[in-house]
């Protein structure tokens, strides 16, 4: 589903959504978006043991943006195509969008256990770099998050 008119500048926006809904718990899911003017904001909705909602904000340097472009770019994510991908089901739903080099991509499918889901899936390509896009997503997301919201933060 790429769009080659959605963004005319080097500009970079992502939103990724992992979640899931249970009889116990609620609505459960992670969510953190990028925007094109460098605010990152993160929430993090676990009703695990009565947690409360978790969100947070943050402006990120031009340098973690330039970071962020790198690691879509090298994930191929912008080539795959969704249409071959798991339905989101009653496990739950993963949605990723992104504008990048004037394209626009959005994709949905069925929460990812483990890399044996992506082995058995019919697009294996397009899951696997869409599994390891979301793993290094992750990573990226909660070292910044961990760097700025120290006692003594990190600027970033």
């Amino acid at each position: 589903m790429a769009d080659s008119n959605a963004s005319t500048s080097d500009e970079v926006y992502l939103r990724y959504y992992l979640g899931h809904s249970s009889v116990v718990n609620g609505r459960e899911f992670l969510e953190f978006e990028f925007r094109p003017n460098g605010k990152l904001r993160y929430a993090n909705n676990s009703n695990y043991k009565k947690e409360v909602m978790i969100r947070k904000e943050v402006f990120v340097s031009k340098a973690v943006r330039e970071q962020l472009k790198t690691i879509i770019r090298d994930s191929n994510i912008m080539k795959a195509d969704d249409a071959e991908w798991p339905e989101p089901n009653r496990d739950g739903s993963q949605e990723i969008e992104i504008v990048l080099d004037n394209e626009h991509i959005s994709f949905t499918t069925s929460k990812i256990g483990s890399l044996i889901e992506v082995t058995e899936s019919k697009d294996q390509v397009g899951m696997r770099d869409f599994y390891y896009l979301v793993q290094d997503l992750k990573v990226f997301v909660f070292s910044l998050m961990g760097l700025h919201f120290k006692i003594k933060p990190v600027p970033i």
